[in-house]
């Protein structure tokens, strides 16, 4: 039996969501008006609505993200919210506060969020007993660690494949919080691993200055699709629900080619929406946003991850600065460059900085403003504006399910059958005169082409079967009004067949994997308490949010900066580089003290 593989793409607004659906995802999530983890990025329910009928066109889901911790004044609010979501289609509903399961919920299908912190075996088999229908997995697991716990569960298991990576784990991160009351675990974040930091050690030596010592390229598992199905992976999220409508065409667009391409090589996967898509463009995820790849973890511990000098856009390599003069540069590169092109590159202070492209001759820029680009310099492209034309042409992509016509004579006049992918069908059969063709050739492809006129409707015609018993004249407004007909009765029918995965959520009782939580249990309201009791917690802390501690760590992370200096001892028996413990963090007057916890390979921020 094949395995349904879901392409699962983000939406800021209607916008971008409508734009996934076209260009190819089986799947979009996008917060709802409240309570999701990126609180800049709600809508309205009209538009969810609007989004949610659209991709059912197709048979792809929307799922909305309800996935903060609530306060115990906000879970009746939650609720509400919830069954309207459910009223208007939404197929699922990613949270993380368990509180939510002790309420009166309609059966819509519920996926554990990246924040519940899934990293292990024993936390994915607890929320699949637990009723959940999806589980998103922790992004710092390992093929071996995703292939075990998909070997010892049932569940469709999640996994991110592209976009920024939070440095922490989700939902263990507290610094934005502590330090500006702006919790992650609330969708507020302030991007605290963004910003510059000196790294000095316990003497007061400054081992690294300003730099973002906490920033990470963007994730790119594009080259390891096949490697991920083969692990478990039912469902291949793209991160970016503060991204543009360009991001996510271009994204995915990329995607869905690559994954199109490993089903057409075998039979074990098929996709789980409908409709093919065609692109008027060659997509390329550099060109839209990129601090540059990683794999992070997932073939093991690797140099490469960070993304030190900038957080920001740093786009494609271009090439390196052969000639170099007074507002001019001249680059040694296989790309083709454009008027108006942003470029940048790395200063000799260290300095990210970046310049538009005036005028370009060949393989010279020309632009104003003093820069000092030496010889030898990486230059990068983090705006092709030639590509962005593309990105904002009037049609990038056309998506079609495919449909196949048979026409033929019945007793009293003719009968037209339409079958789509999905192979639903319906007929349509009229009541008229026979009249032998005086041209049968010329007859015939008039059948056919106005059968194929499927215009601006979400069908094309795979296959038209003309079986009459022999040429017969119908007139074209005939042929076009069986047509008409048909195609209305099969969107209806589409739209009837469409399968709710509807699910309700009983008790449970099964045992927790700890019989303790502290703060990083985010248990945050009296429901979530009664939960977690229930299922054999014996002590239970409130939140960082609810009740602040102190001399605990506020991070959790796998990006290790004695990894990074050449100090680790477990990669590197022989280090390269000797630092004096405690290392710390210094920005505008705030210190943060790192530790590293060398038995499970992380490092713990205070």
């Amino acid at each position: 039996m094949q395995r349904k593989i879901e392409l699962l793409l983000p939406a800021k607004n209607l916008d971008c969501g409508l734009a996934a659906i076209n260009h190819g995802a089986d799947a979009v999530y996008m917060g709802a008006s409240k309570f999701g983890a990126r609180a800049a990025a709600g809508n309205s329910l009209q538009d969810m609505e609007q989004l949610t009928a659209y991709a059912h066109r197709f048979n792809a889901c929307v799922y909305a993200t309800l996935n903060t911790i609530l306060a115990d004044s906000e879970l009746e609010e939650a609720r509400q919210l919830i069954w309207q979501l459910y009223n208007i289609g939404v197929d699922a509903i990613i949270i993380q506060d368990m509180g939510l399961l002790q309420l009166d919920l309609p059966p819509v299908a519920l996926h554990a969020s990246t924040q519940t912190d899934n990293r292990t075996l024993e936390k994915v088999q607890f929320l699949e007993k637990a009723g959940f229908s999806q589980v998103v997995l922790a992004r710092e697991l390992s093929l071996e660690q995703i292939k075990h716990i998909s070997d010892n569960t049932t569940v469709p298991l999640e996994f991110f494949v592209h976009g920024a990576l939070c440095v922490s784990y989700s939902g263990q991160c507290y610094i934005s919080q502590a330090l500006c009351k702006r919790s992650a675990n609330r969708g507020e974040c302030a991007q605290y691993c963004r910003l510059p930091y000196n790294l000095v050690d316990s003497d007061g030596t400054v081992l690294v200055k300003n730099k973002h010592l906490l920033s990470l390229k963007d994730l790119d598992l594009s080259a390891y699709l096949s490697d991920l199905l083969d692990a478990g992976i039912s469902s291949f999220k793209i991160e970016g629900r503060l991204k543009d409508a360009d991001y996510v065409k271009n994204t995915t667009a990329f995607y869905r080619q690559k994954l199109d391409a490993i089903f057409e090589k075998t039979d074990k996967y098929k996709k789980s929406s409908s409709g093919k898509t065609t692109f008027f463009f060659t997509p390329n995820p550099e060109k839209t946003f990129s601090r540059g790849a990683t794999s992070y973890f997932l073939t093991g511990r690797h140099a490469g991850i960070t993304s030190f000098d900038t957080p920001k856009s740093i786009g494609e390599y271009v090439g390196t600065a052969r000639e170099t003069g007074e507002r001019y540069l001249c680059i040694d590169t296989q790309k083709q460059l454009h008027n108006g092109d942003g470029l940048c590159f790395l200063n000799t202070r260290g300095e990210f900085l970046g310049f538009r492209a005036n005028r370009v001759e060949g393989k010279t820029v020309f632009f104003t403003g003093n820069l000092s680009i030496q010889k030898g310099t990486d230059v990068y492209r983090n705006l092709d504006v030639e590509f962005e034309k593309q990105l904002t042409a009037a049609k990038t992509a056309e998506r079609k399910i495919r449909v196949n016509i048979s026409f033929s004579d019945s007793q009293g006049g003719f009968l037209l059958k339409i079958t789509d992918e999905d192979q639903n069908a319906v007929s349509i059969e009229i009541t008229t005169e026979k009249l032998v063709a005086q041209q049968p050739e010329k007859t015939m492809e008039t059948i056919r082409t106005q059968l194929s006129k499927l215009g601006n409707t979400d069908f094309v015609a795979q296959k038209i079967e003309i079986e009459t018993s022999q040429p017969y004249f119908i007139p074209a407004s005939i042929l076009a009004d069986m047509r008409r007909q048909g195609i209305e009765q099969l969107e209806k029918l589409r739209q009837a067949n469409y399968f709710f995965s509807r699910k309700k959520m009983e008790p449970t009782y099964h045992l927790y994997p700890q019989t303790e939580l502290t703060y990083l249990g985010n248990v945050h309201n009296q429901l979530a308490v009664a939960f977690y009791q229930q299922h054999g917690v014996k002590r239970i802390d409130f939140s960082f949010e609810k009740q602040p501690v102190e001399n605990e760590p506020l991070m959790f992370t796998r990006h290790c900066l004695k990894y990074s200096l050449g100090a680790c001892t477990r990669y590197s028996p022989k280090p390269v580089k000797t630092v004096v413990m405690p290392l710390f963090l210094e920005y505008q007057g705030k210190e943060l003290i790192l530790k590293f916890d060398c038995i499970h390979c992380q490092m713990l921020v205070f």
